[in-house]
C-alpha cells in the first residue's frame, strides 16, 4: 500500500522519482527527476524559487516541496532545465548543464575513483567510498541556511575552521545572504548570528544542559542538544532529535532563527521558536552597561552605578551609546581620598542573559566568586552557574537583558556609596510607612471583629447554597470555610450544602457506592431536580488532602473539553471536602476493562477510548489556556459516559506549566507505581513526556486486558512493560492481545497500537513522541513508525524491588504514592 502511494505521488509530481537513494556514475539525475531517501523523508532534485526561472539543485522535505534545507549551486544557478547530477571520473558529485559545463562540484580533496552518493533519512547527502563505505564528503559539512538534527555546527579556535549557516539573499534568491550563524567556542560555547562581521544575536553561554540566554530552550534531557569537544580542539553543537518528527531551524534572510515542526494533522509547518524573540534580544540593544527589559518603560536602563553616556540622546530613545560609571570604584580612588578603604559592593540582578566576553573559572563554588572578583581590580561583575563555574567580566558589560523566565543572576560591582545611599533612602521611607500600616491594620482588625459578631447574629440559621447555578435560602447549618482553605478560589465553583448531598446519596448509603479512588469513596446521587451526580468524598485515611483538593478546584474549574470530566461544584462543610461531578453511566475504565463480570469492551470501543484520552491530553498540553501536566493518568482516573466516551478525571496531582516552560523538578513525587515515567519516579523531573509514558502504559493495558499491577506477585515476570518488550523482540506480540478482542480483521491495527504503546514508554523522554504525534500515529497520518527502544522499568517491578529504593516512600491502600526525594 505504501509503495503504491509513493509511486502515485511520484507520477503526480512534476518530476520522475527514481527508485533509489543513490547517485552513481551510471545512475544520474536529470532535471526534473528526483531521488528519495530510503524512509521517504527527504528528496534531492531540482527546484525553481518563486518569481524566477533559475534552477537549483537542492534537498527538501518529502512532505513539503518548498521546505528547502540545502542548495548546491546557490551562487551559480542554471538558466534552463538541462541540469544533470552525476559522479565525475575523479569521484566527485558534479552538477553540469546540457553543454557539460560544471555549475557545482563537491570538490572532495581525497576522492577515490569508485564512489557513490547517497541521500540519508536525516537529509544529509553523503559521498562514500564504495569499497569500504567511508564518508568522503557530506552536505552537513557544507550547510546552507538550515540547522537539522544530526548536523554539527563546528568551531576550532586553534585553526579558525568553522561550519556555519548562511542565510539566503532573499526568500526568492538562495544566493549567499548577509547573515551567518554558528558556534563560537572561545572561553565558553555560544551560538551567534552575525550580520557581516557584527554580532546580531547571541544565545548566552552553554552550561551543559542549555544555552542560558534562551528563555524557552528545552533542557538537554528532553531535546537532545549537546556540545562536544574533540581532541583536535574542534567544538561541535548538535541536536539529536526524535527522528520521525520533522523539524528544522532556518536562518532567514532577515537574520532571524525560525524553528518549525511539521504538523501532520494540519499539514503545515508550525513555528515553535524564534530568535531574536523580541527587540531586547538584538545584540547590544542598550549599548555598554545598559540593560534591556521589555517590562520597563523605556525598555533600556543603565545598570546600577552607571548613568547614560549622552543624556540627551538617551532621552530621545537612542541607546546605542550606552552608559558610564557614576562613582569611582575602590581601586580607582586616589590615596588621599577619605573613603579609600571603603570596599566595593555588588548589586544583584536576576533572570539575566549574562554579558558577552566573559572569562571562566571552572570547579569553583558560588560563594568563592565574590571574593575572587573583589580581589581583582579589573573585575567589574561576576555570575555563577553550576554547569559552568564562575564567570568574570573585566571589560564592558555588553548585551545584557532581563528574560521573562530563566537566565542567570548577575552581580555588578558598584562603589559602596551606590548601595549605602539607597539603604538610607529605604530606611527613611520604610520605617514611617511600616508604622502607619501597622496602625491601619490594627484598626481594620478590630473593626472586622465587631462587624463579624454583628453579622453572625443576623445570619444564624441561614445559608446561601447552590444547585448547579440556582441559589436559594436553606435552614440547614451554615457552610464553614476552614481557615486553611482559600475562599476566593472556591468562589469559582457552585457550593453545595452537606445536607443536600446527604439527601441526594441517601445518607451516603453503601448501595450508592460507585468505587474508591485515591481521594476517597465516590457515591452516586440524585438532586431534587432529577439530575444524576457523582459525589467524591475526601477520606480521612486518604494520602491526599487539602493541597490536592484546592489544586483540583483551581484547575478543573478552568478546563472545558469533551474528554475531561465536568466538575459541577464542591462542598466544604462540617469538616468535609467533596467534589460533585457529572455522573458517568459506565463508571471508570478499570471497572469496564478488568472486571470480568462487566460487559466486554470490544476492540472498536477500546481504540476510541485511548484515542479520546489522547485528545484530552493534547488539550491539556497544548490547547487549553493553562498548560497542564496530569501526573496521575491511570484506568481508575478515566471515566466513561453512556456512549463510552472517555473523560480524564482527578486533577489533584496535576501541575500548571508556564507558557515557555517545558520541564520542571519536584521534591515531592506523587502518582501511582507502574504509571510514573522513570525520570519522574527516580529523579522528580516531569514534563509532557511523563504523561505520554503513562498513556503508553494505558494503551498496553487496554490492548492486553491486564493490569500493570497483575505482574507484581510473579517473581519471574518483568512487569507489563518488560513482558510486552520481550514479546515484541520475539515477534510474538499476538500473545499479549486480550483474547476477547483478538480477530483477524483487527489484528494489524491492534499490533500497530502495541507498537505505539512501546514508543510511548521508552526510557528516555527525548525518544517518546509528543501526544500530537501519537494521535497522528493512531490515525495513520504517520504510517511508517520508528522502531521502539528499551522501555523504562523493565526490571522486576515487585514489592521487594520497590522497597529497595533509596528514596523514602509511602504507599496508600489505593496504590497512590507520595515520595519525598532525599539524598543518601
Amino acid at each position: 500500500m505504501l509503495e503504491s502511494l509513493f509511486i502515485l505521488f511520484c507520477l503526480l509530481s512534476s518530476g520522475f522519482c527514481i527508485e533509489s537513494n543513490n547517485i552513481t556514475a551510471s545512475l544520474v539525475i536529470k532535471d526534473p527527476d528526483t531521488i528519495v531517501s530510503s524512509g521517504n523523508i527527504y528528496r534531492l532534485g531540482f527546484f525553481r524559487p518563486a518569481n524566477t526561472t533559475n534552477r537549483y539543485l537542492g534537498i527538501w522535505n518529502y512532505v513539503s516541496a518548498m521546505s528547502i534545507i540545502w542548495v548546491a549551486n546557490r551562487d551559480n544557478p542554471l538558466k534552463d532545465s538541462s541540469g544533470i547530477v552525476t559522479i565525475s571520473e575523479d569521484g566527485d558529485i558534479v552538477l553540469i548543464n546540457g553543454k557539460r559545463e560544471i555549475f557545482w562540484s563537491s570538490n572532495a580533496t581525497s576522492s577515490p575513483m569508485n564512489t557513490s552518493a547517497r541521500l540519508l533519512d536525516n537529509g544529509n547527502l553523503v559521498l562514500q567510498d564504495i569499497s569500504n563505505g567511508r564518508t568522503i564528503w557530506e552536505s552537513f559539512g557544507h550547510p546552507t541556511d538550515a540547522f537539522m538534527p544530526k548536523l554539527k555546527l563546528n568551531d576550532n579556535p586553534r585553526t579558525g575552521e568553522r561550519v556555519l549557516l548562511t542565510s539566503w539573499r532573499s526568500p526568492q534568491d538562495p544566493d549567499f545572504g548577509s547573515f551567518t550563524a554558528g558556534l563560537q567556542a572561545l572561553n565558553i560555547p555560544q551560538i551567534f548570528i552575525w550580520n557581516g562581521s557584527r554580532p546580531h544575536w547571541r544565545s548566552g553561554p552553554w552550561n551543559g544542559q542549555s544555552f542560558t540566554g534562551v528563555a524557552d530552550m528545552y533542557a538537554k534531557y528532553l531535546d537532545g542538544y549537546s556540545v562536544m569537544k574533540q581532541d583536535d580542539g574542534t567544538v561541535s553543537f548538535m541536536q539529536d532529535y526524535y527522528g520521525k518528527i520533522l523539524m528544522k531551524i532556518i536562518l532567514k534572510s532577515n537574520g532571524s532563527f525560525v524553528q518549525t515542526m511539521w504538523n501532520v494533522q494540519r499539514r503545515v509547518w508550525d513555528v515553535t521558536w524564534i530568535a531574536p524573540m523580541d527587540v531586547c534580544d538584538v545584540y547590544e540593544k542598550c549599548g555598554p552597561f545598559g540593560n534591556c527589559n521589555l517590562l520597563n518603560s523605556p525598555m533600556c536602563s543603565c545598570l546600577k552605578g552607571y548613568e547614560p553616556k549622552n543624556k540627551e540622546e538617551w532621552d530621545k530613545g537612542n541607546w546605542s551609546g550606552g552608559c558610564v560609571r557614576k562613582t569611582l570604584l575602590q581601586c580607582d580612588r586616589n590615596n588621599n581620598s577619605t573613603d579609600k578603604n571603603k570596599a566595593d559592593v555588588f548589586w544583584k540582578i536576576t533572570n539575566v542573559k549574562v554579558p558577552d566576553f566573559m572569562d571562566v573559572s571552572t570547579g569553583i563554588e558560588a560563594v568563592e566568586c565574590e571574593g575572587l572578583c573583589l580581589r581583582n581590580c579589573s573585575c567589574i561583575a561576576y555570575s555563577h552557574d553550576h554547569g559552568i563555574g564562575c564567570m568574570f567580566w573585566n571589560r564592558s558589560l555588553i548585551d545584557v537583558r532581563q528574560l521573562p523566565i530563566g537566565g542567570l543572576v548577575l552581580h555588578v560591582r558598584v562603589a559602596y556609596l551606590e548601595l549605602d545611599n539607597q539603604k538610607d533612602i529605604r530606611v527613611i521611607v520604610i520605617v514611617p510607612v511600616t508604622i502607619g500600616l501597622v496602625i491601619v491594620f490594627i484598626g481594620i482588625f478590630f473593626t472586622w471583629r465587631w462587624m463579624a459578631k454583628r453579622k453572625g447574629t443576623k445570619r444564624k440559621g441561614r445559608i446561601l447554597t447552590y444547585e448547579v447555578g440556582k441559589s436559594y435560602i436553606s435552614d440547614s447549618s451554615g457552610v464553614v470555610l476552614r481557615d486553611d482553605i482559600d475562599e476566593p478560589s472556591l468562589d469559582e465553583l457552585p457550593l453545595f450544602s452537606f445536607q443536600m448531598l446527604e439527601t441526594a446519596t441517601f445518607q451516603f448509603d453503601v448501595t450508592n457506592l460507585l468505587g474508591k479512588g485515591g481521594f476517597g469513596p465516590v457515591y452516586k446521587g440524585k438532586l431534587a431536580s432529577g439530575k444524576d451526580i457523582a459525589v467524591k468524598r475526601l477520606s480521612t485515611a486518604s494520602g491526599q488532602g487539602l493541597q490536592e483538593f484546592m489544586n483540583e478546584v483551581v484547575l478543573i474549574s478552568k478546563l472545558q473539553h469533551r474528554n475531561l470530566v465536568r466538575l459541577l461544584g464542591c462542598c466544604v462543610e462540617k469538616g468535609e471536602k467533596m467534589f460533585i461531578y457529572e455522573y458517568m453511566q459506565n463508571r471508570s475504565l478499570d471497572v469496564s476493562l478488568f472486571d470480568r463480570s462487566q460487559n466486554i469492551l470490544d476492540w472498536r470501543k477500546r481504540f476510541n477510548i485511548f484515542e479520546g484520552i489522547g485528545r484530552g491530553l493534547l488539550y491539556l498540553h497544548r490547547d487549553s489556556r493553562l498548560r497542564i501536566i496530569h501526573r496521575d493518568l491511570k484506568p481508575s482516573n478515566i471515566l466513561l459516559d453512556e456512549d463510552w466516551c472517555p473523560k480524564i478525571s482527578d486533577f489533584g496531582m496535576a501541575r500548571i506549566f508556564g507558557g515557555n516552560q517545558n520541564q520542571a523538578d519536584t521534591g515531592r513525587v506523587v502518582g501511582t507505581y507502574g504509571y510514573m515515567a522513570p525520570e519522574y519516579a527516580m529523579g522528580g523531573r516531569f514534563s509532557e513526556k511523563s504523561d505520554v509514558f503513562s498513556f503508553g502504559v494505558l494503551v498496553l493495558e487496554i490492548v492486553s486486558g491486564r493490569k500493570n499491577t497483575s505482574f507484581y506477585n510473579d517473581e519471574l515476570s518483568l512487569g507489563l512493560l518488560g513482558y510486552s518488550w520481550k514479546l515484541w523482540n520475539e515477534y510474538n506480540t499476538v500473545d499479549m492481545i486480550d483474547q476477547r478482542i483478538s480477530s483477524p480483521s483487527s489484528l494489524a491495527e491492534i499490533v500497530r497500537c502495541i507498537h505505539i504503546g512501546l514508543l510511548c514508554v521508552q526510557e528516555f523522554p527525548v525518544n517518546r513522541p509528543s501526544i500530537s504525534t501519537v494521535l497522528s500515529m493512531l490515525s495513520s497520518e504517520i504510517f511508517d513508525l520508528p522502531v521502539p527502544e528499551h522501555p523504562g522499568f523493565t526490571d522486576r517491578w515487585n514489592r521487594s524491588y520497590v522497597g529497595s529504593s533509596s528514596s523514602k516512600t509511602s504507599e496508600s491502600a489505593n496504590k497512590v504514592t507520595l515520595t519525598a526525594l532525599e539524598g543518601r
